[in-house]
């Protein structure tokens, strides 16, 4: 269920650019107050619930204003009696660059704990973790500040089959995420029907995903850039994420039903 976890929370990073200095838009198009929640569902089985927050904070890093976001994940069900997750990451960014200062992992699943965190460092390019002193490459970010900055990108100009790139700081290190982007896509949800822009990470087949295995995200097409579904096929059964509410956007959500 871990790796299940992990791997929806890697699907919001699916449009971060290449490896040049991203610019970000003069608006972020989210503001404080913004609240999303989805559900996971394994097959036909809801197994988990997914909430993300933009929350207004005092708190500065060096003299400068941050907006703090918080990404919460739980199982529920009978997923929640057999194998109880309570995840929690939050990341602190510069409200005018979006790059992170600070991230942080509450991990709870079943008899497993743990708390790590990340100071990053973007002037000097290193991250200090809990397992040492890493060094950071151009706009290095963690899983959930990747996402808030994706949705401030200029995609106006993205070509349908164009591979971009990201970097992001997990675990013990840096890592590279290749997506591809496949064009617009209408999808139905539970809150409405969306345009969206559809995309799909390279995923190495293994214990978790099968040899011909895609893992598709679709963000709405319009001033919001949210994530309204998400699906991944498995080595066994398929992963859908799908959103349920969404509250304190910026924009006005473009839903039809």
């Amino acid at each position: 269920m871990r790796q299940i976890i992990l791997l929806v929370t890697l699907s919001f990073l699916v449009f971060i650019s290449s490896a040049q200095t991203l610019e970000n838009t003069k608006e972020t198009v989210f503001v404080a107050g913004e609240e999303l929640r989805y559900k996971l569902r394994y097959g036909f089985i809801t197994a988990a619930e997914a909430t993300l927050q933009v929350k207004q904070t005092e708190i500065k890093f060096s003299e400068r204003s941050v907006n703090h976001l918080v990404a919460q994940g739980k199982t529920s069900g009978s997923f929640d009696i057999f194998y109880k997750v309570r995840n929690r990451y939050d990341s602190y960014i510069d409200q005018a660059t979006l790059l992170p200062y600070l991230y942080t992992e509450n991990i709870r699943e079943a008899n497993y704990k743990r708390n790590d965190k990340a100071r990053f460092y973007q002037d000097q390019r290193k991250i200090v973790a809990n397992k040492g002193t890493f060094k950071a490459l151009n706009q290095t970010f963690d899983l959930v500040s990747a996402y808030y900055f994706a949705r401030s990108l200029d995609l106006t100009n993205i070509s349908v089959g164009e591979r971009i790139k990201m970097n992001y700081f997990l675990d013990d290190g840096v890592s590279e995420l290749e997506i591809q982007y496949l064009g617009k896509e209408r999808v139905k949800t539970s809150i409405g029907s969306f345009n969206c822009l559809k995309f799909s990470p390279v995923v190495q087949p293994g214990r978790i995903f099968r040899k011909d295995g895609r893992l598709y995200l679709w963000i709405t097409d319009d001033g919001n850039r949210i994530p309204v579904k998400a699906q991944a096929e498995l080595l066994v059964g398929s992963l859908t994420m799908e959103i349920t509410s969404a509250k304190g956007l910026k924009s006005p959500l473009t839903a039809n039903n």
